[in-house]
């Protein structure tokens, strides 16, 4: 059988949630590094052969290539118990993936990468400009995840660990990386330590 590949920069929550997904499973990946500062991702071999779209990551499986972290995550984790077997839940997984990429990851992820890694002093007038925006973003996603979590049994579907409580990681657990304050957010912080907690978890920098 051929290997299942991940083509990913390290420090991005994106590929992390495949690898931790795949290390919760007990799966093994060859994993590509690509330096997306230097970018590695936009070069012509690589828009080629990997994504037209000049992201990662990909994850590939002999000649079928897999872009998109949660479309690769539940691909990884199908049939697996990180997939609720109740259809309702199966439902509520799904929309908490939607919401950490339409709600979570363009403003918690962005300010990481911007500030952690870009540095504030590199950005242009308009990201500078948009910082304010995206804090208030997060802080609002993060008053969701930790209303929800308050309130109900301590993961985002049922009792127990699903992909989106992974997806939903990712990014979560660093975002203090992009100057948020997750000391304000008890029931986060509770869950955070629930996930480090299970079988097989790995750290992003592993």
């Amino acid at each position: 059988m051929a290997p299942i590949i991940l083509h990913e920069y390290t420090n991005s929550g994106n590929c992390y949630k495949i690898r931790l997904t795949a290390a919760l499973l007990g799966i093994a990946l060859d994993r590509r590094e690509y330096d997306i500062l230097k970018g590695e991702t936009r070069t012509p071999g690589f828009l080629a052969n990997v994504n037209a779209n000049g992201r990662i990551p990909v994850l590939q499986m002999g000649d079928q290539m897999l872009p998109e972290s949660n479309a690769a995550s539940f691909w990884l984790a199908d049939g697996s118990p990180l997939i609720p077997a109740d259809r309702f839940d199966r439902a509520d997984m799904l929309r908490w993936m939607f919401f950490e990429q339409y709600n979570h990851e363009p403003n918690i992820a962005t300010l990481r990468f911007w500030l952690a890694f870009v540095g504030e002093d590199a950005l242009t007038e308009a990201q500078r400009a948009a910082i304010p925006g995206k804090r208030a973003g997060g802080d609002a996603a993060l008053a969701v995840m930790e209303k929800h979590l308050r309130d109900g049994q301590g993961y985002f579907v049922g009792d127990r660990i699903s992909l989106a409580d992974i997806c939903l990681y990712a990014y979560t657990h660093v975002a203090d990386e992009g100057g948020f304050d997750l000391g304000a957010y008890p029931a986060i912080s509770r869950w955070i330590a629930a996930i480090k907690r299970a079988p097989g978890y790995i750290a992003i920098t592993d």
